[in-house]
């Protein structure tokens, strides 16, 4: 039997890159590393990338792990429920500051898993931050991932978590603007529409509540609804409506509502005439509607700060934990209420 023998390809290394550029291999390092202590100049910093790109060097980040005794992923475990225009944004704007940073986000598809169970399974990553939105993580994930070597935990929700940063999310607030608002344009019989698919409690819950405090004491009803987000359940709701009495909506946010406000026009309902309608999220497509959807405006944390609390936190793993709350809501009157 004949054997071939078969030309393997080398893979390049920082020497190759550094003989390429005409640098020492410490220079490579610290160019591919972005590591700040050391001035190098932006003509150098140029040589050494074109270099890594002609030759196909990727730093291997296992290595670099072992030299600076921790990782540089940060895990943002994947979300299970539809989070909405808004949030992709603001995650979007975050993996792109953590990119600045030399950090490597890793989203985390922990479908099924909640709380603690879900935190032991991310710290079989071994990340360097986590990030977890919503509610469940309690402080003894808290513990189990600063064990695996976590240096920053960090929660975006309504509550603290002992032993993690919190970005505290108040959407209380959200519904007390909104129920405010139907309020004061008169209207006294207000349905509050809650999204039907399981998951979004933790939001949708304290804004209904937001609303009942902004009515507390007031002439003022209130009545929850729940909706699919189907066009099929808008249009059930919307054909029950006239019986319902109601003359006002706050939708859970902006898509709901624009859903429900089709689906009353098709049942001949006006708007604002016989029902008055709000949304949040201030999404472009409700400015585009007719009448066009008054909102509330969310103001979300910036990215960038998010990044910056995340990169302290890893290079003072010991330091006091973090709270800010950052979440703030006004609401944008257009013709819809």
């Amino acid at each position: 039997m004949r054997s071939v023998m078969v030309q393997i390809p080398n893979t390049p290394t920082s020497a190759d890159v550094a003989r390429l550029a005409g640098v020492s291999r410490a220079t490579v390092s610290y160019v591919l590393n972005n590591t700040s202590a050391v001035r190098i100049s932006e003509a150098t910093r140029r040589r050494v990338h074109e270099a890594a790109r002609e030759l196909g060097y990727v730093p291997h980040a296992a290595a670099r792990s072992l030299r600076a005794g921790h990782s540089r992923m940060v895990l943002m475990p994947a979300p299970a429920i539809p989070v909405g225009p808004l949030y992709s944004r603001f995650l979007n704007e975050l993996q792109w500051a953590l990119g600045r940073l030399d950090y490597t986000v890793v989203q985390y598809g922990s479908v099924g898993l909640e709380g603690d169970e879900a935190a032991r399974a991310w710290a079989e990553l071994r990340p360097v931050a986590v990030l977890v939105p919503g509610a469940g993580l309690g402080p003894q994930g808290v513990a189990v991932l600063k064990r695996s070597g976590a240096r920053a935990v960090v929660t975006l929700g309504p509550g603290r978590v002992e032993g993690a940063h919190a970005l505290l999310m108040d959407h209380d607030a959200v519904g007390h603007c909104a129920g405010a608002h139907l309020y004061a344009r008169g209207r006294r019989r207000i349905g509050v529409v809650l999204p039907g698919e399981p998951g979004l409690e933790v939001y949708s819950r304290p804004r209904l509540a937001g609303v009942r405090e902004a009515l507390r004491g007031t002439d003022a009803t209130v009545t929850e609804l729940s909706l699919a987000y189907t066009e099929e359940a808008a249009a059930e709701l919307a054909a029950r409506w006239t019986g319902s009495g109601l003359d006002a909506v706050f939708a859970y946010n902006d898509e709901y509502a624009m859903l429900l406000m089709r689906a009353l026009q098709d049942e001949g309902v006006r708007i604002p005439e016989d029902v008055a309608v709000i949304g949040a999220d201030d999404l472009v497509l409700g400015r585009l509607l007719r009448p066009r959807l008054s909102t509330v405006h969310i103001e979300l944390p910036s990215g960038q700060d998010l990044a910056e609390l995340v990169d302290r936190a890893v290079r003072d793993p010991g330091g006091e934990p973090e709270v800010h709350t950052v979440l703030g809501a006004s609401v944008i009157r257009r013709e819809s209420s």
